[in-house]
């Protein structure tokens, strides 16, 4: 199936999704469509900070994922947070797989740009709590400020000068907001 590359979101089967070319860009499937994901360099840097910050306290507990790694949703949808965390026993043998997980990660990081819609945002995070998410992370960089989820309609927004905390979920872990923006 050829598919043209500027298009922004088409309809097809999740097995083309599938057949997608790798070209650098970040793709969704969503309701039987790709969806092209805003994403740019400061993004990725961003979600290298966070995954820096989070490993030692991951280590042994689970597993971390950059912004390629896909999860299937509750309904079919594949969602590519920017970065996550996975409790090992939640993977088959407590090992990474190397397809898609039916789950949600434990932590869903996002990091939003000024172009994503609120309502998308929205459904996301509901999706990400359907799978099985314990805490989402929207990290909004333009303000300096994180709202972290606890479920679909419990957040609380953390300012530059706030401390994060990893919970039950990531012991141990805590840093200040301003720390995910120290480039």
């Amino acid at each position: 199936m050829a598919v043209a590359a500027d298009k922004l979101s088409w309809k097809m089967t999740f097995e083309d999704y599938l057949r997608l070319p790798r070209d650098g860009r970040k793709y969704e499937y969503v309701d039987g469509e790709a969806k092209e994901v805003p994403t740019n360099y400061e993004h990725d840097v961003i979600g290298a900070i966070i995954i820096g910050l989070l490993t030692p306290h991951a280590k042994g507990r689970g597993y971390l994922t950059l912004s390629q790694a896909g999860f299937r949703m509750t309904g079919g949808n594949l969602r590519i947070p920017d970065a996550g965390f996975t409790r090992k026993e939640r993977l088959p043998g407590g090992k990474p797989v190397q397809y898609f997980p039916d789950f949600a990660p434990d932590l869903c990081i996002e990091v939003v740009s000024p172009s994503e819609d609120r309502q998308d945002m929205t459904r996301k995070i509901e999706e990400y709590f359907n799978g099985g998410a314990q805490l989402v992370w929207h990290v909004f960089p333009a303000a300096q400020k994180v709202v972290v989820y606890t479920s679909p309609t419990d957040a609380k927004e953390y300012a530059a000068e706030d401390e994060l905390s990893g919970g039950d979920l990531l012991p141990g872990f805590t840093c200040r907001v301003a720390d995910l923006f120290a480039f």
